[in-house]
């Protein structure tokens, strides 16, 4: 988990409250993709600045997000959505600010969305209790129905990034068979991933194959460790493990490796005759942080300085290449 300073979470502003009983964490309850007006055609007050929406009903709790539209934005182009998942005890604004997509450089004709997990954190580890799975596949299925709404979406590009609870979280939605209509692309950085922990076979149940997946992830990361072995949630698998895994369910070949500088080791699956579906960083010096080789609040957290690359770059490009 991260610990982040009291003045970033603001939990006054995005405690979510809940209209029903607490539920427990695996409790199913009736899931779909509501169906969403166009917003093509409506103008956007403030492009360029993040704004938020409070009060999304969501399986009966109020649920919020924020998001960001380009400065330029035209109403009648449709544009590109990435999601980006925070980790525990934090917010979207967090993510934000720490992985700078937001910024022209990385989103410049994108719509950046960054949903607020129940009490920081989402479904899948044990000390999460504020909603369940289901609820929070739900709550991310309601969000692109509501953005779709207000904004000019390209429903054939809508992506999901986020880092350790946030980055195991899009997992979940990956080998879920709601949430695997969701969503082009997964990125995760420096994932937890709580609910993928027993094998290929295991219950992950995507409803198209294959799936484009990325997972960039720190060889001295102390919290959500490369080797697995216990988390603050649960069980949790190795990251090596977890990437063939995904290798087997989604058809793909042999792994190809390539040594960048600074102790980075890329390495790409070709999968259903595509290539780079499924890719992988593994760098040497990272610990619990958003790659960046500028400055960021997660750094300071663990406490190291920058890395030697961009995860929001390499991510964006991921993203790119899966129209």
């Amino acid at each position: 988990m991260w610990s982040l300073p009291s003045l970033l979470l603001l939990p006054a502003l995005f405690h979510q409250a809940s209209s029903l009983p607490q539920q427990q964490q695996h409790q199913a309850v009736a899931v779909g993709f509501p169906r969403a007006a166009s917003g093509c055609g409506n103008a956007q007050f403030l492009p360029g600045v993040t704004q938020y929406r409070f009060g999304l009903k969501s399986s009966g709790k109020e649920r919020s997000y924020s998001y960001h539209v380009p400065s330029s934005y035209d109403k009648n182009k449709r544009y590109p959505v990435v999601v980006g998942f925070h980790g525990s005890s934090s917010v979207g604004l967090f993510f934000e600010l720490d992985s700078k997509m937001s910024e022209a450089r990385y989103s410049a004709e994108k719509i950046m969305i960054y949903p607020n997990g129940i009490d920081g954190s989402w479904a899948g580890p044990t000390y999460h209790t504020g909603s369940s799975i289901a609820e929070d596949i739900q709550f991310v299925a309601d969000v692109l129905a509501d953005a779709k709404s207000k904004f000019c979406v390209d429903d054939t590009r809508i992506y999901a990034t986020g880092i350790s609870n946030g980055g195991g979280f899009i997992n979940t939605l990956a080998c879920s068979p709601l949430g695997s209509t969701l969503f082009t692309a997964y990125a995760s950085h420096s994932g937890a991933f709580y609910t993928d922990v027993n094998g290929p076979e295991n219950g992950c149940a995507p409803a198209k194959k294959p799936v484009p997946m990325l997972e960039i992830h720190g060889a001295a990361d102390r919290t959500v460790k490369y080797e697995g072995g216990e988390g603050d949630g649960g069980p949790q698998p190795a990251i090596s493990e977890w990437l063939e895994w995904w290798a087997q369910r989604n058809g793909c070949g042999e792994r190809s490796e390539e040594t960048l500088e600074g102790g980075v080791h890329r390495y790409e699956w070709a999968c259903g005759g595509k290539k780079g579906v499924l890719q992988h960083y593994k760098v040497d010096d990272l610990g619990h942080c958003w790659a960046d080789t500028e400055p960021n609040l997660s750094q300071i957290s663990v406490p190291q300085g920058p890395s030697v690359i961009k995860a929001s770059e390499i991510i964006m490009k991921f993203f790119d290449s899966f129209p």
